[in-house]
């Protein structure tokens, strides 16, 4: 396990992981699979330097900017992948309708967040005698750009009242691509299909699970308040001994009670912990005699025991004086 300083960029780390598994693995052919913010010009160069491959995503302007120069078409982004040669390297091709869908429910549930801003402000204008109707459009000019309904949502002022006003034509363009990314690899088509190449970048979802669950998630890794190295690694190796739970108590969930993809019920691991955590000791004051006594688990909480392969024994009792 390696720790690199807080202030370090992703792609400055990518080298280094890749002489760890040459020198430490005796694995000399790799395929780095990265987002689209670790594997850059600096990433791929270094990347390539090693004799090492890479698979990554195009950011949207990037996209955008192929689409003008006609590499690539609008038609060819569809449910099923399309591969597109590109120099030296692949370009796969893709639409997600369920991305294609929480896109446009995100951008639905903004506007109505702004619409919802914008009447809270009106109202306190008209009530409050030192109001700044100009303050609150700029403030409310700000929130939308930050949320990125700029290019297609524009504020005013009508008297002392914030107007807004939808191009219909600048939303439909904005969302013309949701869904829609493309993948790029140096990887030969000999070695690695398309399919391939698009099944192992989704993989990157495991991953990207791991790290939420470390770092902002169940175990929360942030914030450290420890001040030597040697203190801090610690504490990142225990949280990776603890994620390595977490990914054993996943699998065996999804083994009994399936994925919530398909099954909205399913138990997730925060579902789990939840219902354990009401499972607790039991302790009677009785003629000055302490009984301590663990209650037997009721149905949920025995389904995920067993799930995870730790029933407990039949209830017990304990005397302590």
């Amino acid at each position: 396990m390696q720790v690199f300083d807080g202030n370090t960029s992703d792609p400055l780390t990518v080298p280094a992981q890749v002489e760890t598994l040459r020198r430490r693995f005796g694995i000399t052919e790799v395929v780095f699979v990265g987002d689209r913010g670790m594997v850059k010009r600096t990433g791929k160069t270094a990347l390539a330097a090693a004799g090492s491959k890479y698979i990554t995503a195009l950011p949207i302007p990037q996209i955008r900017k192929l689409l003008r120069q006609g590499v690539l078409r609008p038609e060819w982004f569809t449910p099923h992948v399309h591969e597109v040669p590109h120099g030296p390297v692949r370009l796969v091709l893709r639409q997600s309708e369920a991305v294609r869908r929480k896109a446009h429910r995100r951008r639905h549930d903004k506007l109505a967040k702004l619409h919802a801003l914008i009447a809270a402000r009106n109202a306190f204008v008209r009530t409050a005698k030192r109001a700044q109707p100009a303050a609150g459009l700029r403030t409310l000019q700000a929130w939308g750009t930050r949320h990125k309904l700029a290019g297609w949502v524009q504020l005013s002022l009508q008297e002392n009242d914030l107007i807004v006003t939808v191009d219909e034509a600048a939303q439909i363009e904005a969302s013309r691509f949701d869904g829609c990314y493309v993948l790029e690899t140096d990887v030969p088509q000999t070695l690695l299909e398309a399919q391939a190449v698009h099944d192992r970048y989704r993989d990157l979802h495991e991953v990207e699970q791991d790290f939420r669950t470390m770092k902002t998630g169940l175990l929360e890794v942030r914030p450290i308040f420890v001040r030597k190295a040697l203190r801090t690694r610690a504490h990142v190796l225990v949280t990776m001994f603890a994620l390595k739970v977490v990914r054993e108590m996943r699998r065996a969930l999804v083994v009994a009670f399936g994925t919530t993809d398909d099954d909205k019920m399913a138990v997730t691991v925060d579902d789990a912990l939840a219902a354990l955590s009401r499972l607790c000791l039991l302790i009677y004051q009785v003629r000055g005699t302490a009984i301590t006594r663990l209650p037997s688990p009721d149905a949920r909480q025995a389904a995920i025991l067993n799930a995870l392969g730790t029933p407990l024994p039949g209830s017990r009792s304990l005397h302590m004086m």
